[in-house]
């Protein structure tokens, strides 16, 4: 309503936490209720020591939880329907004092270009019950053509949890043992697959790195960084630093291991080098949750000051340190000291709010400057 003061938009979305009441007006689009209640859980968990996460979670015949950390396009749907593990949730859960458990009790997943040979699992889970949005589809056989996006790129599918079939019914389990952080980094100079302190792993929470490929309009192909604090700034009712105390403080009592895992670039930029094969990528994911790199070499990155794994089963070792991947090793260095610059210049306006050990565990620029 034009004559609304300090409305400038169609579409608002109002959140009363002392009436509890949501009142979305202008958009049919579920995903706005779907994620009213998820800021609502990331007002009212941390006042119970419960850790709301936006991350997908699964579980091994062990009863070994993983949870995944990612921005759109870094593979968190993908990696964490895998056919050993039963899925809890592919996007919203808290970590409390007894496990894990989902918010959702269901899905909404991405519907553009689905198909039965890349996303079987999604694919069949659209049946009656099943929501479809912004598709379009033929009024008389009602097929839907999933590559139409003339109404948007973001249509969707939501179900209940129950169609997919491999799944972990109720959506609870025990305590995280591994923490991923999942980026897309097409600067390519981030490893494919890292260790991390505590402390470096609320760095990494509170960034929220990945970095997408930019427009090629005006001939740019230069990727831009994207931060997203705790990988969902826009849901987040309190400091970052309140989710990464506690995500430290339960890593640190129960004794998860936390990992960055880079599903972007290997070989250069992009533009020169090219995207990291899902096949190695899942073969490291693999590789933590066999507890392969308990007994390998690592090497500490100097900038970064994370732990580099020198092998991984069925990957090849030169793909494990970036600067391996690249011809030009100048430009290499090059590129790296721009991201530091990048992840540095970010974190200034968290850092007087952030426990000093956090802020220390960030990228050195010096160390750049140094090598």
């Amino acid at each position: 309503n034009r004559y609304t003061s300090e409305m400038t938009s169609k579409t608002s979305v109002d959140l009363n936490l002392e009436r509890k009441e949501i009142v979305i007006l202008g958009t049919q689009y579920a995903g706005e209720m779907k994620k009213g209640i998820f800021s609502v859980m990331n007002y009212l968990m941390p006042l119970e020591n419960v850790l709301p996460m936006h991350c997908s979670a699964n579980v091994g015949e062990k009863d070994d939880v993983t949870i995944l950390f990612g921005l759109s396009g870094t593979g968190k749907t993908t990696l964490s329907a895998d056919p050993k593990r039963k899925l809890i949730g592919d996007d919203e859960h808290c970590w409390t004092d007894q496990g894990t458990f989902n918010i959702e009790g269901g899905c909404y997943a991405k519907a553009i270009n689905l198909s039965a040979e890349k996303e079987p699992d999604i694919y069949n889970a659209i049946k009656f019950g099943t929501v479809l949005e912004n598709v379009v589809y033929d009024k008389f056989s009602r097929e839907v053509d999933y590559a139409d996006t003339t109404i948007t790129q973001n249509t969707r599918a939501s179900y209940p949890i129950h169609y997919i079939d491999n799944v972990q019914i109720p959506c609870v389990a025990g305590h995280p043992e591994n923490i991923i952080f999942l980026t897309c980094d097409a600067f390519g100079v981030l490893p494919p697959v890292s260790k991390l302190t505590p402390e470096q792993a609320s760095y990494h929470f509170i960034s929220g790195y990945t970095a997408k490929v930019a427009g090629t309009e005006m001939g740019v192909t230069e990727p831009q960084a994207t931060f997203s604090a705790c990988f969902g700034a826009a849901f987040m009712m309190w400091h970052p630093n309140k989710y990464a105390e506690l995500l430290a403080e339960k890593i640190k009592e129960h004794k998860a291991t936390a990992w960055l895992v880079n599903t972007g670039w290997t070989g250069g930029a992009h533009g020169v080098g090219s995207r990291m094969s899902l096949k190695y990528t899942r073969a490291m994911i693999d590789a933590i949750h066999h507890h392969d790199f308990d007994n390998v070499e690592f090497t500490t990155d100097e900038e970064f000051g994370f732990q580099i794994p020198l092998s991984c089963p069925n990957v090849p070792s030169e793909i494990l340190i970036p600067k391996n991947t690249w011809e030009d090793k100048g430009q290499y260095q090059e590129v790296k000291k721009k991201l530091v610059g990048l992840f540095n210049e970010n974190f200034k306006k968290f850092a007087a709010n952030v426990n000093a050990k956090i802020v220390e565990a960030g990228p050195s620029a010096d160390h750049a400057l140094q090598s």
